[in-house]
C-alpha cells in the first residue's frame, strides 16, 4: 500500500478555467501539485474535444512539473512526437487506440517520454500483463472517458488492488494512477487499495486559486 507522503497529485487541467490556462497551471503548481494532467480527447475515441500540442506547448513555460498527458486519441503513434515535442514528460494511451500497443509504447519512449498504458473500467487486464515490464506508468480509469465531473465507479477499486499486488510482487518501478471521479471521499479509498497518483479536476480546482493548495493537501493526505 503507498504512504500519503508518497501519493502524487496531478490536478487535470480538464476543470481548470481555460480563459486563464497558464495562470492556472502556474497557481497549481505553485499548490503543489505534482504532475500537471492534461487529457486530450479527439472527439473519436472518446464523445469530447479539448486540447492539442499546440496548448500544451503554450502553457509548459508555467510550470517546471512533469506534464502528465493522456491520449484518448486513436490513432495515437502519428501524434506521440509532436506532443513530446511539445513538453510531455508522460505520454498514456489506451491499448484500443491502435493495432500494436507495444510498438506504441516504444515510440513513445525513442520520443524522450516515460510510456503509461490506460486502463477503461471494461478493458480486460489480460491487456496489462504483457506490458507490464515495459511501461512506467498504469493508468486506471474509474470512470469511462470523455468527460469531467462524473461519478466514481467501485468496481475499480479491486483493479487497482489487483495491479499494485501483481506491481510490488514483480518489484517494478511502475507508478499505479488512478483517474475519475477522485474527490475528497474517494481518494483515499484509491489510496488505500494501492494507488500513488491521483487525477483530481473538479476537486482541485473548486473554490479558486485560494483554495488550491488545501485541496491538493486534503487529496494527498487521504492515506
Amino acid at each position: 500500500m503507498s504512504g500519503k507522503s508518497s501519493v502524487k497529485i496531478a490536478p487535470s487541467i480538464l476543470a481548470s478555467d481555460f480563459a486563464r490556462l497558464g495562470e492556472e497551471v502556474r497557481a497549481i503548481t505553485e499548490a503543489g501539485a505534482d504532475y500537471i494532467h492534461v487529457d486530450v480527447m479527439d472527439g473519436h475515441f472518446v464523445p469530447n474535444i479539448t486540447i492539442g500540442p499546440d496548448v500544451l506547448k503554450a502553457i509548459k513555460p508555467y510550470s517546471d512539473k512533469v506534464f502528465d498527458v493522456h491520449l484518448m486519441i486513436s490513432p495515437v503513434d502519428f501524434y506521440i512526437e509532436s506532443f513530446a515535442k511539445a513538453g510531455a514528460g508522460i505520454i498514456t494511451f489506451h491499448p484500443e487506440a491502435g493495432p500494436h500497443p507495444h510498438r506504441t509504447i516504444q515510440s513513445i519512449k525513442a520520443a524522450g517520454c516515460k510510456a503509461g498504458l490506460s486502463l477503461n473500467p471494461g478493458t480486460p487486464l489480460e491487456f496489462l500483463w504483457p506490458l507490464l515490464h515495459d511501461i512506467d506508468l498504469v493508468l486506471v480509469m474509474s470512470v469511462n472517458p470523455g468527460f469531467g465531473g462524473q461519478s466514481f465507479i467501485e468496481s475499480q477499486l479491486a483493479r487497482i488492488e489487483t495491479i499494485r499486488k501483481r506491481i510490488d510482487a514483480e518489484g517494478l518501478p511502475v507508478e499505479l494512477e488512478v483517474d475519475g471521479g477522485i474527490n475528497f471521499e474517494t481518494a483515499p479509498r484509491a489510496i488505500a487499495a494501492g494507488a500513488n497518483v491521483l487525477v483530481a479536476g473538479t476537486a482541485t480546482f473548486k473554490g479558486g486559486p485560494a483554495a488550491y493548495a488545501k485541496n491538493i493537501a486534503t487529496l494527498r493526505g487521504g492515506a
